[in-house]
């Protein structure tokens, strides 16, 4: 008599909890927003004053535009493009505000003329890019004079002022007796859309594949450049945000406001874990290198420190992100498996299937 007895073949199992765990804490994420921590306990500690809720209602007023383009600047750098004109197109959207205000407009009849001219000026971008052909780099430095040409066009060197006190308490109220601006309750609901879009949702996985490798991303059937079109209409449209924001904060509309600001914003999405060349990044670090930076700046303005020194310090933070994955993928990441006991890939099962036959 003889019993079947199957050859074994090996199934991978799912990823165990402590797997998971482990990917979280090297993630890119995790280490920003660790950087963060480390940051700011540090200068509530060293600087007097830094800890205060005063210090935190101006630092989140100061950073809230960033905050607002960087979220959908993640997803464009991400998708391996990149938007330069986001601070001209602000600019541009204030000086809208500003004319149509003093024409007898009212705010929010401006300030929605100001978004449609964003979404337009972002379009033109993804137009420039997806149907034309032209890298994204070459085509938002111009827009970036053509915004900021129109905007000081249309108002010279002249401001509009005199907007009612309801507009700026709009803006600079807090919540309670917190040091939080209202404002940031608007930040964090435009945040969980983009956090659910790039994370759990088909437009960000073809954000992701655009960005490691737009023709086998096309090859596949997805749109890439109807995505495109889309993430630069969003940056324009949260640049336009941005600008209604910034005239009613400061109470002046001009053709020079946030000149420059696009760095900033490239600066901290780049800081907050997103590569440059595409492919990889999350809103989390994005987040939390936004607030790192404005952090770090605060602290160092509080303690005295030149504005010089202030960019020569937030430069080399810059540099030291953009090579620290590389190094840490060469040498601290081995390191860090050989640390933890669990191993890097989880061991295959045995399983049996019928087939062989062996004696009994």
């Amino acid at each position: 008599m003889s019993q079947t007895l199957a050859p074994t073949r090996t199934v991978p199992l799912a990823p165990t909890t402590a797997t998971r765990w482990r990917r979280t804490l090297l993630g890119r994420d995790s280490a920003v927003v660790g950087l963060l921590v480390v940051v700011v306990i540090a200068a509530s500690v060293l600087v007097p004053g830094f800890s205060t809720s005063t210090t935190w209602y101006y630092l989140l007023l100061d950073v809230f535009p960033i905050l607002l383009i960087a979220l959908p600047m993640t997803l464009v750098i991400i998708a391996a493009e990149i938007d330069l004109s986001v601070a001209s197109m602000l600019g541009l959207s204030s000086v809208i505000v500003g004319a149509l205000f003093e024409a007898g407009w009212s705010l929010p009849a401006a300030a929605v003329v100001a978004l449609i001219v964003g979404a337009l000026g972002g379009w033109f971008n993804g137009f420039l890019i997806t149907s034309v052909g032209l890298p994204s780099l070459a085509v938002t430095i111009g827009t970036l004079a053509l915004y900021r040409g129109i905007a000081v066009g249309i108002l010279g060197t002249r401001a509009v002022t005199g907007f009612p006190d309801w507009a700026q308490q709009l803006v600079t109220n807090r919540i309670g007796p917190t040091g939080i601006p209202s404002m940031m309750v608007l930040f964090v609901v435009l945040a969980v859309l983009f956090w659910i879009t790039l994370h759990a949702t088909a437009v960000g996985r073809v954000t992701y594949a655009a960005g490691l490798n737009a023709e086998a991303a096309q090859f596949a059937g997805a749109r890439v450049g109807r995505l495109k079109v889309g993430l630069f209409i969003a940056t324009g449209v949260m640049s336009a945000l941005a600008g209604v924001y910034w005239t009613l904060r400061y109470g002046t509309a001009r053709g020079d406001n946030a000149v420059g600001l696009e760095l900033s914003v490239v600066a901290a999405v780049l800081v907050g874990g997103v590569s440059i060349f595409g492919g990889r990044g999350g809103i989390i670090g994005v987040i939390a290198g936004v607030l790192l930076i404005g952090a770090l700046r605060s602290a160092l303005r509080l303690a005295d420190v030149s504005s010089d020194v202030i960019n020569v310090i937030t430069g080399c933070l810059l540099i030291a992100t953009v090579i620290a994955p590389g190094l840490w993928t060469r040498f601290g990441e081995p390191l860090w498996r050989r640390l933890l006991s669990t191993p890097s890939a989880p061991p295959d099962v045995p399983i049996r299937t019928e087939g062989k036959e062996v004696p009994r």
